[in-house]
């Protein structure tokens, strides 16, 4: 909570825009959305699946117990209980336990930080691809295009689950479980297993009601905020400094906690110049995560000002995040000129450069490159070998930090 709060400050400082401030919104969420009290019937739904079919809530009747789990594509806490979630369902199915999943976002309510914990964003066409991956046999629902099942659910976040008895009668809401790590051990209460297993035993749920944890449900209203964000972004100056050898060797070694993409690139270079929107995607993507976007042009010192004036036209200033982190390092950019020769830079930067350009590395914490690439990138593969050193889930260790 403490950091959606920070979050949401820091947001509102860049934007001028507060999430409560949002036309159709009242403190973050829709006024006219539901909240469900222990004892309420399960509200009606029709909604599409990944399956292309139309689903109803009466198809999932007749059981000892319904679980309706509220996920996302996106969010790292609903990531963290993928397979726990395929897990309880393939033990419980046979105890007459049905659960469904319904994903509430729209993809109008996701800034594009917000997508930086994975590959998939919230649309209804990556619901199924997402589901493969994690080799769900449930059905995985969307509501995002009227969010009106969120509403009558009252779904807060992502994960948020509601537990029925076989009267369809809420017993328990909220959390899963109470961790939001991937890590199993770091599970020490199983609050809607919980719920189940008392209603199957025909016993009071001792606990009826726990706070969801995960990210807000993305209401549509929200796109005015994000929008107002993404335009400051572009509206950032860009500095571009010179750079020699010791200050590339500097940077090259990363003894911060980030990860670093750092391009050379040109613009006199076509393939730099037809690659760059998509650094400047990977850098807005995983901007609310460890994690900074170098480029180190090619130019000629005095066409230092036509390497601003690109950077600036392709939004490539410094985040409000990143530009914070820099002053720690008592740096104030991350565009950079280097003069020297091909040899003396792949000599500091990296020593299996071939000599062409565009040339990208991912240097981990530490100074270790985990990727490479000459040649314009695949936006695809470059940001899932980020994400597969990063990693897709919150950290236990980051967290304590």
């Amino acid at each position: 909570m403490k950091r959606l709060l920070s979050l949401l400050t820091v947001l509102a400082a860049i934007t001028g825009v507060r999430a409560a401030d949002l036309p159709g919104l009242v403190n973050g969420n829709p006024p006219d959305m539901h909240t469900l009290k222990s004892g309420d019937a399960a509200p009606d739904f029709t909604l599409i699946g990944t399956d292309g079919k139309m689903h109803k809530l009466a198809e999932y009747t007749g059981g000892e117990a319904l679980v309706v789990l509220f996920t996302s594509n996106h969010c790292p806490t609903s990531h963290s209980i993928e397979r726990r979630l395929q897990r309880f369902y393939e033990e419980y199915k046979a105890k007459g336990v049905k659960l469904l999943a319904i994903n509430p976002n729209h993809p109008d309510g996701l800034s594009k930080d917000e997508l930086g914990y994975g590959e998939f964003g919230d649309s209804y066409e990556e619901m199924k691809p997402y589901a493969e991956k994690n080799k769900w046999t449930f059905d995985y629902l969307y509501d995002g295009d009227k969010q009106a099942i969120a509403r009558a659910y009252g779904c807060l976040a992502t994960p948020h689950v509601f537990v029925f008895d076989k009267n369809l009668k809420l017993r328990y809401q909220g959390r899963f479980d109470d961790s939001r790590f991937y890590d199993d051990s770091t599970v020490k209460s199983k609050d809607c297993q919980n719920a189940v297993d008392a209603i199957l035993a025909g016993k009071p749920v001792t606990l009826e009601l726990t706070k969801p944890m995960g990210c807000s449900t993305k209401w549509r209203e929200k796109k005015v905020m994000h929008d107002a964000k993404h335009e400051a972004w572009a509206k950032t100056p860009v500095t571009v400094e010179l750079i020699d050898k010791a200050g590339i060797a500097k940077l090259r070694a990363n003894t911060t906690n980030k990860y670093r993409v750092i391009n050379v690139w040109a613009t006199w270079c076509a393939p730099c110049v037809k690659e760059f929107p998509d650094l400047v995607e990977i850098s807005r993507k995983f901007d609310m995560r460890d994690f900074e976007f170098i480029s180190i042009s090619l130019d000629k010192p005095e066409d230092k000002a036509k390497a601003e004036a690109f950077l600036f036209k392709h939004a490539a200033g410094l985040s409000k995040k990143v530009e914070n982190s820099l002053k720690a390092e008592h740096r104030t950019t991350n565009s950079y000129l280097f003069a020297g020769s091909g040899d003396d830079l792949a000599a500091v930067l990296d020593k299996d450069m071939a000599g062409p350009i565009p040339h990208t590395i991912v240097v981990a914490p530490g100074g270790e490159i985990v990727y490479r690439h000459t040649g314009i990138i695949d936006l695809a593969e470059t940001e899932n070998a980020i994400l597969d050193k990063m990693n897709r889930f919150y950290s236990p260790t980051a967290a304590k930090k």
